[in-house]
């Protein structure tokens, strides 16, 4: 019996940490699967310059992350077609529906949103996981009329 073949994605973007006990991105198929991202280090990095990143940067930053994972796996952003972000402020949906909307252009995957306690470092405000799908583009989808 054949597997489906199964890829490490890497990405100079988001460096595998030598201490990690995950794996950032696995292309299995056509389908690429991603583990939960932060804007860190950059937010910390922000914070101690005394500059803290806000929900819309480091949504955008997270979101840029995750489609380095996918253009290292031969696709590009239009291929995500699903993310949960986990916010650590419900305030904060508003500006990172404004991150949404900038960098998918209006051609949005499924998504859920949902407020936690804490992120694993105080400095963060958004963590955001996604799948794609390589023979998926989201600007080509239509709607399906049904009654």
């Amino acid at each position: 019996m054949s597997s489906t073949p199964v890829a490490k994605i890497r990405s100079a973007r988001v460096p595998d940490l030598p201490t990690a006990s995950w794996t950032n991105a696995f292309r299995i198929g056509q389908e690429v699967i991603m583990s939960g991202a932060t804007a860190h280090p950059a937010t910390r990095e922000a914070a101690a310059r005394g500059e803290p990143l806000g929900a819309y940067e480091q949504t955008l930053h997270v979101l840029g992350k995750l489609e380095a994972l996918v253009t290292a796996a031969g696709g590009h952003r239009h291929n995500i077609v699903k993310t949960v972000v986990y916010i650590t402020d419900i305030a904060d949906k508003d500006e990172v529906g404004r991150a949404r909307r900038d960098f998918f252009r209006g051609h949005y995957p499924c998504s859920t949103l949902v407020a936690v306690s804490a992120l694993v470092f105080p400095e963060l405000r958004v963590e955001v996981d996604a799948w794609a799908r390589l023979d998926v583009d989201l600007r080509d989808a239509r709607p399906l009329d049904g009654a």
